[in-house]
């Protein structure tokens, strides 16, 4: 049995470049601009697998081309996106999405921009970002460490210049292993933001560009060795396959098996089964006539490739592979060319899903989970009918891919003893082995059935610990403001068993952009938008609201137009005039200034009135042609100001003429 492959009957309405796991079950899409230079609408969306339904919804800024992890709290966290095209320049922005309200928030921007970064949870739940292009389109050298409610600490120069989305895995012992996509290995200790360079060197000569790199299964049995396997990538590209034991004295990478299929712009998935599964890519890269079609799993027990069903549909640039709640596995995308994507989902059903004859296995069901919040090292229990016939029990962290490498999956398995009806199951030892966060819990049975996951939490504090609650007490509500003008904030944190240790807040579109305070007191915003800051707050234990606080702070705008589009005035004096009018776009209430430019040499202009207030009027300008006046046809542009620097202009066409009476030159 090779597993089933199925394509969905709706389709993909967004670019997929990116994909993330929700522990509500659901798949947040961020597409951005989606390898369109033109487009304005940035878009993400949320995908049901259950439900069968996909809802779009806009952004704020593109976040085409981003790096995404999920925090402890289970929201996806964006880092950078794509501040220009062509050439590329990296955002400094970064937001994270709340599952609950459906919603994007802006949080502390980096110090510098990161277009392709790589984005790693580290195992005190801080999460690590390298490399990526700057906003002048250099490469970012540095490391940056964020933590949730006080934003990212200092760069960390390192000493060479990583790829673009480097393949970056968190270790057992706590450093962060890059395995490429070049042939060097190196090692950053977060401990003292130090790299060991050159810890081994890959046996395929060329760079593994849109190859990908797994951190294999980390279990009880083995003693949590850290194994990576790499493979594919290049162009043309390879199928060869290259694994290292990073526990070794000397660690060396040992070629593996190779797979079916060149691969590059491949993906590779963990399945709750400890195999590995590698779908698509193609041989050329961007070249759809070279796709890889074939289904390998990849068994780490004995160190060789499967071949499986292969699927419809080429999937190259821009496609993504993600492992379910359900066990299955979903591709979606593919975007060698500007303009175009495919938008057909396929679902692939591994053979462990099935009996030999090719019916449905029965799976094990879990009935519950006590308590759904872990804390490390201690017991818990799942209720299960079919506890005698479990044979192992696995977190599966939620995969957020891109680019051909999954920067979230994790696969840790867990020691258990069976009782009646349950299983008393030990949590992980450390969050080097199992970062803090949501985890898909699995049993399987002893054929290698899986059940359907139950989402659970694995958390440095006691479950018992209350997180802390963040109120924004100044504004009251959501505001609306003309350009210039500061609104004053306030908020305080409440925690029923510990206090308030640090506070948080974020002002996108404001100045300052943050403050470390509880009242920040004025900030200013200039530019028309809406913005939503929000507040964070962190208690002695280090937990945070699971819930920022935000208002909705809407900075509003004008439009300006003016009529006649032209007119003609004679030499010697001759005059005519312009209507301006300052029409309001949400709430506008300021003060407009009225200004001319472009004027013939000798003509005059007046504004009566010079201003309008209220957000709204009009003005009536009129132009006057003096004795130097030559005659021509002339753009005239009349220019709207208010206090807050935010001007719009309007361009109208005179024409001077020689008077009737007088003959021609």
């Amino acid at each position: 049995m090779q597993g089933q492959w199925s394509t969905l009957p709706y389709q993909m309405p967004i670019n997929p470049v990116h994909m993330a796991l929700m522990n509500n079950g659901k798949v947040l899409v961020v597409s951005g601009s989606g390898n369109v230079p033109t487009n304005t609408s940035y878009a993400a969306a949320v995908w049901d697998p259950q439900a069968g339904t996909i809802t779009t919804q806009p952004l704020g800024w593109d976040m085409f081309c981003n790096g995404m992890t999920i925090l402890p709290d289970g929201r996806p966290f964006v880092v950078s996106g794509t501040l220009q095209y062509d050439p590329f320049y990296g955002q400094l922005k970064t937001s994270a999405y709340d599952p609950v309200a459906g919603t994007f928030t802006d949080l502390q921007s980096m110090a510098h921009g990161r277009w392709y970064p790589t984005v790693t949870t580290l195992g005190d739940g801080r999460v690590m970002t390298f490399s990526g292009l700057t906003e002048t389109g250099a490469t970012n050298t540095a490391v940056e460490i964020y933590t949730v409610g006080s934003g990212w600490s200092q760069e960390y120069v390192a000493p060479w210049t990583p790829p673009l989305y480097p393949r970056l895995h968190l270790l057992p012992n706590g450093t962060v292993f890059y395995s490429g996509s070049t042939t060097s290995s190196s090692i950053f200790d977060p401990s003292t933001q130090t790299w060991t360079m050159n810890v081994a060197q890959t046996n395929y000569s060329g760079t593994r560009t849109y190859g990908t790199s797994v951190l294999l299964p980390l279990t009880p049995a083995n003693g949590y060795k850290p194994v990576v396997i790499i493979m594919g990538g290049g162009n043309p590209a390879t199928a060869t396959s290259e694994i290292i034991d990073l526990s070794a004295g000397t660690p060396q990478w040992v070629y593996g098996p190779s797979m079916s299929q060149a691969r590059v712009e491949m993906n590779a998935t963990i399945l709750p089964n400890g195999k590995v599964v590698a779908l698509g890519g193609s041989a050329q890269d961007e070249n759809d006539s070279t796709a890889s079609f074939n289904t390998d799993l990849y068994d780490p027990a004995t160190n060789t490739f499967s071949t499986g069903a292969a699927n419809s549909y080429p999937r190259l640039y821009h496609s993504n592979a993600l492992l379910l709640p359900d066990a299955t596995v979903t591709i979606a995308g593919s975007n060698p060319a500007r303009g175009t994507y495919e938008p057909h989902m396929e679902i692939y059903s591994p053979a462990y899903l099935f009996n030999p004859d090719g019916s449905l296995a029965t799976r094990p069901a879990i009935t519950s989970v006590s308590p759904a919040s872990l804390s490390y090292g201690v017991g818990f229990q799942v209720q299960t009918p079919d506890a005698a016939n479990v044979s192992s029990v696995v977190l599966m962290r939620p995969g957020a891919p891109t680019h051909a490498f999954d920067m979230e999956q994790r696969l840790v398995g867990l020691s258990f003893t069976v009782g009646s009806g349950l299983l008393n199951v030990t949590a992980p030892p450390n969050g080097n082995i199992a970062p803090p966060g949501y985890y898909m819990l699995f049993i399987l049975n002893s054929a290698g059935v899986p059940s359907v996951a139950t989402f659970v939490q694995l958390s440095a504090t006691p479950p018992s610990d209350v997180p802390p609650t963040a109120t924004i007490t100044n504004p009251a509500s959501d505001i609306s403001v003309n350009p210039g003008d500061s609104v004053f904030f306030s908020g305080t944190g409440n925690d029923p068993d510990r206090s308030i240790t640090a506070y948080s807040w974020t002002f996108p579109g404001g100045n300052p952009g943050s403050s470390p305070v509880a009242t920040p007191g004025n900030v200013t915003y200039s530019t028309p938008g809406s913005y939503t800051p929000s507040l964070t707050v962190t208690d002695n234990a280090g937990l945070t609201n699971q819930k920022p606080a935000t208002r909705t702070i809407t900075v509003t705008d004008f439009s300006l137009s003016a009529t006649p589009g032209s007119q003609n005035i004679s030499l010697l004096g001759g005059s005519t005039s312009y209507t301006a009018t300052v029409t309001p776009v949400t709430g506008f209430t300021g003060t407009v200034v009225f200004s001319v430019s472009g004027l013939p040499s000798g003509a005059t202009a007046t504004f009566n009135p010079g201003s309008v207030g209220g957000g709204s009027g009009s003005t009536t300008m009129t132009l006057r042609a003096g004795l130097i006046t030559l005659p021509g046809t002339y753009q005239i542009t009349i220019t709207g100001s208010t206090s807050g620097g935010v001007s719009h202009s309007k361009t109208v066409t005179l024409a001077v003429g020689l008077p009737p009476l007088l003959p021609p030159l």
